[in-house]
């Protein structure tokens, strides 16, 4: 059984597909992107400020299914631009216990939505 995860506190979906989805006890979250949540409106500053805004985005996400950053297993990380790299991880990685982080990739894409810099989705298990 599945359980749509929805909160005012992140972007609303831009298409057809849900910020995530509960089975069981895995959420699946869509892809973030900087959209900030009260406005509608993309934010694009730099690679930080951005990357900050999707993962600001992703924690809200997180704890509309009662989860955080603990409870990640998975995250995939997709960059318009691989010399963004070490400026998106510095930020990614302040939201993770190095101890505990979860697996990951991080892959360049020729675009992405609304064409940003940066998406990130995970998956979470309680």
């Amino acid at each position: 059984m599945k359980k749509i995860i929805k909160t005012s506190k992140a972007p609303a979906p831009i298409g057809p597909y849900n910020q995530a989805i509960l089975s069981g006890n895995t959420l699946y979250t869509s892809g973030q992107i900087a959209i900030d949540p009260s406005s509608g409106k993309l934010k694009i500053g730099t690679i930080k400020e951005e990357t900050l805004l999707v993962m600001e985005n992703m924690r809200a996400v997180l704890a509309a299914a009662d989860m955080t950053f603990e409870n990640v297993v998975k995250s995939s990380i997709f960059i318009s631009d691989m010399t963004n790299f070490s400026e998106i991880n510095e930020v990614y990685g302040s939201y993770f216990n190095e101890d505990t982080a979860p697996a990951r990739e991080t892959v360049e894409v020729a675009n992405l939505p609304k064409f940003v810099n940066v998406e990130i989705s995970m998956i979470a298990v309680k």
